[in-house]
């Protein structure tokens, strides 16, 4: 009767993510609120038996008026040993296994994805770019965000921060990379982050499944002004979405900007010459 009338908020550990009527905002998020609670109700009861044999030891063993010396020692309690050695190794292996057991179904990527964009993380602001047919990615569109921009009361102006926009109900595919050094793609309400760094890019598949607006930011320390490294998220439905996209073109964002602007130019096969100058093409916006 309790849990009956608790909210899908409350059922899901008071994380973000979840509305009243109960839907989630992508396909996995249940997936991670799941492991999140049970953990906690697992660890919960663990603790309280834990903190009452603690009590009941300290109550019923405590020195008595009169008593002196040390109470009898007992050692080499084979069936006690047992006990506490075998119940945390079960406690340690069951959630290793639900853990990678869901890591796994959420690492696993579409292979043929509706949508394919490119999240490119850079000092301190985000790139987005969306990805096309073409084997050169000329039909790719794209934004080229700047970090946020305080007010003398040090608030955020979220017009101007750099925005993703995606598709409801569409298998996504996003590509992490990094142009410097190491960032990390939080979309909040999501559940979930990945590291972008220099060397490995990272992906992550995933489907939007409520419409709404949604914060992200980098959630990896990487210089001074970390906290300002902050984007907008935007699910929408699928023909404000190729409107979306249609808009960027008639701005001339076309074409492929993965490589223009990276800054490591020194990194191996970027071509940088023995005397420690480089060759990049531009700057960051």
């Amino acid at each position: 009767m309790a849990l009956a009338g608790c909210t899908p908020t409350e059922l899901h550990g008071f994380l973000p993510g979840f509305v009243e009527d109960g839907t989630a905002t992508t396909n996995q998020t249940e997936r991670v609120a799941g492991l999140w609670v049970t953990s906690w109700v697992v660890l919960l009861a663990v603790g309280l038996i834990t903190w009452g044999l603690m009590g009941w030891a300290a109550v019923v063993y405590r020195r008595r008026k009169g008593q002196t010396g040390l109470p009898v020692q007992l050692r080499y309690n084979m069936p006690l040993e047992i006990l506490y050695t075998v119940v945390p190794l079960i406690l340690v292996l069951g959630m290793f296994f639900f853990t990678a057991r869901d890591q796994t179904a959420i690492e696993t990527q579409w292979d043929e994805p509706d949508v394919e964009i490119t999240a490119i993380a850079k000092q301190w602001a985000w790139d987005f770019q969306y990805n096309g047919q073409d084997d050169d990615n000329e039909d790719a569109v794209w934004t080229m965000g700047i970090q946020a921009q305080p007010n003398a009361q040090g608030d955020i102006d979220k017009s101007q921060l750099p925005t993703l926009v995606l598709p409801v109900d569409q298998k996504v595919t996003i590509h992490l990379q990094s142009r410097d050094v190491i960032h990390s793609f939080w979309i909040i309400d999501f559940l979930y982050k990945k590291d972008m760094y220099i060397g490995k890019d990272n992906t992550w598949s995933f489907t939007p499944t409520r419409v709404g607006e949604y914060d992200g930011k980098c959630a990896e320390l990487c210089g001074e002004y970390h906290s300002m490294m902050l984007f907008n998220v935007k699910v929408v439905e699928q023909d404000e979405y190729e409107a979306y996209l249609e808009s960027l073109r008639e701005q001339g964002n076309t074409g492929d900007i993965n490589d223009a602007y990276d800054r490591l130019a020194n990194f191996p096969g970027t071509g940088s010459s023995s005397d420690g100058s480089d060759n990049f093409e531009g700057d960051e916006e």
